[in-house]
């Protein structure tokens, strides 16, 4: 059932509660079964997936995948949101000098922009 197919994101376009979708320098047949690796984070997140859809755009390929596993889907958000708050931290220390810890940096993220997560 595994294709062998292993995908590095090099941009998360958009995850939902089935799926998401990322760049890839390749195409990827529909019905394909990847892996789907997101790094930034340790350890590095993996997320079994099938292509559902492949289109040239900007020149890359954007590859809509769909969740094996309905957990996954939850795993996705959560990492999504570390992303967020990661982005936040380094933007606060380059915009007001301030340095938070991963806590204090979640805490104001969470008090900003949590009740407009995933839309922001």
């Amino acid at each position: 059932m595994d294709h062998g197919l292993r995908s590095s994101t090099r941009s998360l376009k958009n995850v939902s509660f089935g799926g998401l979708a990322v760049g890839s320098q390749r195409y990827l047949a529909t019905g394909a079964d990847i892996v789907v690796r997101i790094s930034g984070i340790e350890p590095a997140f993996e997320v079994n997936g099938r292509v559902v859809w492949c289109r040239r755009e900007h020149g890359e390929y954007t590859v809509g995948v769909q969740f094996l596993d309905e957990d996954d889907s939850f795993r996705v958000r959560m990492v999504e949101q570390v992303f967020h708050i990661e982005h936040y931290k380094t933007e606060v220390e380059e915009k007001e000098g301030r340095l938070l810890s991963g806590e204090e940096a979640a805490q104001e993220w969470i008090i900003r922009f949590a009740k407009d997560f995933p839309s922001i």
